[in-house]
């Protein structure tokens, strides 16, 4: 593969680096790249493909749908942008993932242009000064020299072009300059393109139609007269069908050239699209005419009397339609206001993502570089680990605020709730106080019959139920066997408390002994140090565990016929020799504590 022009390549290194606000001054030195070399030969189709590889092109594009009156050079820096991105994009052939550029790219491209034109259209209506208007039309001019451009370039994306919302509203408008230059494009879609309007839907077709029937009906303006009627003659040349379609969908457009604008200069094109009028005009014309011209003094009277009946009731109206008019226009200009916000914060987090990705991606060539071969499938499987560890982080983060969100309504209606109960339990409180205490009312007494029958049950309950009786020495017996009970308790509780501490201490001793033997290094490891920690200074628990170490190693030496019975149970007796022996204090201890 040929090196990527170092031009290129210093001017992607300065858009990466250099702030946002200086980024639309930087590409504009594409400029003077794609002018050094001539127009078709290879040198300047790889120079646009190294423009493309390195995303200046897509930095174009982006920037178009920007506020320029914000940013350094303001609209003319815009125009000039967007020549450079129709030069760009024209003798362009993408050779990696062509259906990207051809069905994502180019139709994007068309929509800032268009989106871009719009701004600089109603800019050029609002401005006051003469100076100022000359500079936006200039702007506007260049913006659609561009669209041409590139739609001539890429004949597929006229049929974009047209059904584009934003050319559609670019063409409705009454300012006779921009109407023209609109119309001129028009002309150069049909020129480039003349199956365009069969390709479009039949929405888009009426809408254009209407829109140059319109103009030619409701201006005397010979230019615009011109231009829309050497459209309307290129379309009715071009197919019989849409000559059938503007006879019947227009049925008074003959009678509106011959009369309007006969004389007015074009009388050549004029008399060639009335010819083609007329040939598909039926036999029935007279009666079609006089129906017509009926149609129209019934409408003229219609609307005569309800404009006259809207006049009366106008002063009523005015005070309404002037507040509605105020609400609608406050809520059109917050609506624009939180659109281009949204718009400048999307276009900065995708600036700002292109700019990771682009950084992310020569920081892991620079790695690649770095790390030796065989590391290469090792680091590739970590950066795999940390890209699912990340990906998954912010899955998890995004599923948690959508399921709070789902749960915010709910959320409010139990705050609601508790605040209701809150409330009437501070109600019934208060209620409760202010309630009067009755006063304490004693029991009633009883009369005679009643403590007769009571003291009669209680005699009989008395006669079924006699108290026992207890003599002196049974009651001393029971007390002396309480008091030996009690004893034996105590004395049972101090042994079993005993006994638990006994377990306890000797639980801890065990743990002890199980972590320095798990942490113990090996043998070919062992320092001094370390067995010092296994050592004794007791001379009987050193000797009984030197002796329990050569018991099992005799034990281990056995035959196995002498290891079949379960004689090797009890433990040698200690030799009295190894209890007077001082020498061997540090003896190593692993048989155990006394």
């Amino acid at each position: 593969l040929a090196a990527a022009d170092p031009r290129v390549l210093a001017l992607a290194a300065q858009v990466t680096e250099s702030r946002e606000q200086d980024v639309p001054l930087l590409l504009l030195k594409l400029k003077g790249i794609l002018h050094s070399a001539s127009l078709g030969c290879e040198e300047s189709k790889k120079i646009k493909q190294d423009i493309y590889d390195y995303d200046l092109t897509q930095y174009c594009m982006l920037i178009l749908r920007q506020d320029h009156s914000r940013l350094r050079g303001g609209w003319a820096t815009a125009a000039q942008l967007a020549e450079i991105l129709s030069h760009c994009c024209v003798g362009l052939e993408v050779k990696e993932d062509p259906e990207e550029f051809y069905k994502k790219f180019l139709p994007s491209a068309i929509d800032n242009l268009l989106f871009l034109g719009r701004r600089l259209q109603a800019r050029f209506i609002r401005v006051i000064k003469d100076e100022e208007k000359q500079d936006f039309l200039r702007w506007f001019q260049t913006v659609t020299d561009a669209i041409c451009w590139l739609f001539g370039g890429h004949i597929q994306l006229a049929a974009c072009v047209l059904q584009n919302d934003h050319f559609l509203q670019l063409l409705i408008t009454d300012d006779v300059e921009t109407a023209i230059i609109m119309m001129s494009v028009l002309h150069n879609i049909l020129r480039v393109n003349s199956s365009v309007l069969l390709q479009v839907d039949e929405e888009t077709l009426h809408s254009v139609l209407d829109e140059l029937v319109y103009k030619l009906s409701s201006t005397t303006n010979p230019v615009i007269g011109n231009a829309a009627t050497k459209l309307l003659l290129l379309v009715a040349k071009f197919c019989k069908q849409l000559v059938e379609l503007l006879t019947a969908r227009y049925k008074g457009l003959k009678g509106l050239l011959s009369k309007q604008w006969t004389g007015k200069g074009f009388d050549r094109d004029l008399g060639q699209l009335l010819d083609l009028l007329y040939l598909e005009q039926s036999n029935g014309k007279g009666e079609m005419q006089r129906q017509h011209q009926a149609a129209c003094k019934i409408q003229a009277m219609w609307r005569g009397f309800q404009t006259r009946k809207r006049l009366k009731k106008l002063p009523q109206a005015v005070t309404t339609l002037q507040r509605s008019f105020r609400a609608k226009r406050e809520q059109e200009l917050q609506h624009l206001k939180k659109q281009k916000e949204d718009e400048a914060l999307k276009l900065q987090m995708q600036l700002q993502r292109q700019r990771a990705m682009r950084v992310f991606h020569e920081r892991q060539l620079a790695l690649l570089e770095i790390i030796h071969a065989s590391q290469v499938n090792k680091y590739m499987e970590e950066m795999e680990g940390k890209s699912a560890l990340t990906i998954q982080r912010f899955w998890r983060g995004y599923r948690a605020r959508r399921n709070f969100h789902q749960q915010r309504q709910s959320l409010k209606e139990y705050k609601a709730a508790v605040i209701i109960q809150r409330a009437a339990c501070k109600f019934l409180e208060k209620r409760r106080r202010r309630r009067p205490l009755s006063p304490w009312k004693g029991p009633k007494g009883l009369t005679d019959e009643q403590r007769v029958a009571l003291q009669q049950k209680v005699d009989e309950y008395i006669k079924l139920h006699p108290a026992s009786q207890m003599s002196e020495e049974m009651s001393k017996e029971l007390h002396m066997q309480a008091q030996e009970k009690l004893a034996q308790f105590l004395l049972r509780s101090r042994l079993d408390q005993r006994a638990a501490q006994r377990r306890e201490t000797l639980l801890a001793q065990v743990n002890t002994d199980v972590e320095l033997l798990m942490n113990a290094p090996g043998l070919a490891e062992t320092t001094e140090k370390d067995f010092d920690v296994f050592m004794s200074r007791s001379i009987p628990v050193a000797a009984k565990a030197r002796q329990s170490h050569n018991t099992m190693l005799k034990y281990t030496h056995w035959p196995w016929w002498k290891k079949l019975g379960d004689e090797f149970v009890e433990d040698d007796v200690i030799p009295d020799d190894a209890l007077n022996a001082e020498a061997k204090l540090e003896t190593l201890f692993i048989g155990g504590r006394k």
